[in-house]
């Protein structure tokens, strides 16, 4: 059978959640969301895992998590951390946060020669979304350009009660390709309506479109621009130390310039997460339910 990994992005600080919801045991039986995560990979056919953490969480991490899945799947950590940036750059004295999801990736890419999903730590896709995804990732590539692929959610079904959450909104093709994909980071709803505000004011949603919930898959030809698209990054936005370094902002980049055709793999899986402390009561029960 056909190597696939599945890359977990776990070093986030859970700023708004106000700590570590990676590692925050959620299911009935003391779980993370990520163990449903790795339990329905493994079922799913995922041959290695490779977590993207931070050196502070090691400790932790690997009483909490890698010693339940050694014996089970290939494990490997790497790490993400403020000071590792290519030669003539220095981390912002202010900066504290990670540098985006794209730049976790980059990471990661010399632990993965296979292709590979990308996956939060702390948000539940289901299993379904996890066969789905291994189905394509075992599929021949045999088109003249690689072809990368998205699981596609609902909006409507990603939103929070609690606040403002960030979503990557997808505009597809009649052949399901992806068009374009716009990062929100402050889609909310109020009442009937959905809607993102940002420095240009309010766009109203339809709550229909298909959202990424970075649930990626791609091949190791993802790797190759993301080091010099991370530069180019650095170069306009490291004076600003909250700037980040999103998955939309490469997808965009593979697509614009026509370097990779990415499938919208449009899915009914239950999509669930934790971005506020005010979340996590709805997610306990959800995984109840699931367990």
């Amino acid at each position: 059978m056909k190597d696939i990994t599945l890359l977990i992005l776990a070093a986030g600080m859970g700023s708004r959640y106000g700590g570590l919801k990676q590692l925050d045991e959620l299911g009935p039986n003391g779980e993370t969301i990520m163990d449903y995560s790795i339990d329905d990979a493994i079922a799913a056919g995922f041959t290695k895992v490779v977590f993207v953490i931070r050196k502070s969480m090691q400790e932790s991490f690997d009483a909490q998590i890698l010693s339940k899945y050694r014996d089970k799947i290939k494990c490997e950590c790497v790490y993400q951390e403020l000071e590792l940036l290519p030669a003539g750059f220095q981390k912002h004295p202010e900066r504290e946060k990670p540098y985006g999801t794209a730049h976790a990736i980059l990471v990661a890419k010399d632990a993965i020669q296979e292709p590979f999903a990308v996956i939060n730590a702390d948000d539940f896709y289901s299993r379904k979304a996890f066969v789905a995804m291994a189905d394509f990732l075992r599929q021949p590539n045999n088109d003249d350009k690689p072809v990368f692929a998205m699981i596609g959610y609902q909006l409507k079904n990603t939103l929070s009660e609690y606040g403002t959450v960030a979503r990557g909104v997808c505009i597809a093709n009649a052949n399901r390709e992806l068009v374009s994909i716009t990062e929100m980071t402050k889609i909310q709803k109020e009442g009937e309506q959905i809607f993102n505000t940002d420095e240009k004011g309010r766009v109203v949603l339809t709550g229909e479109e298909p959202v990424s919930m970075n649930f990626w898959g791609f091949t190791p030809y993802f790797f190759t621009f993301l080091n010099t698209l991370f530069i180019d990054f650095l170069k306009e936005n490291n004076q600003n130390p909250k700037s980040e370094f999103p998955i939309p902002t490469a997808i965009n980049y593979f697509v614009t310039n026509r370097l990779a055709t990415i499938k919208i793999i449009d899915c009914d899986a239950v999509w669930f997460g934790v971005t506020y402390q005010a979340d996590k009561e709805y997610v306990m029960k959800k995984l109840k339910i699931i367990d």
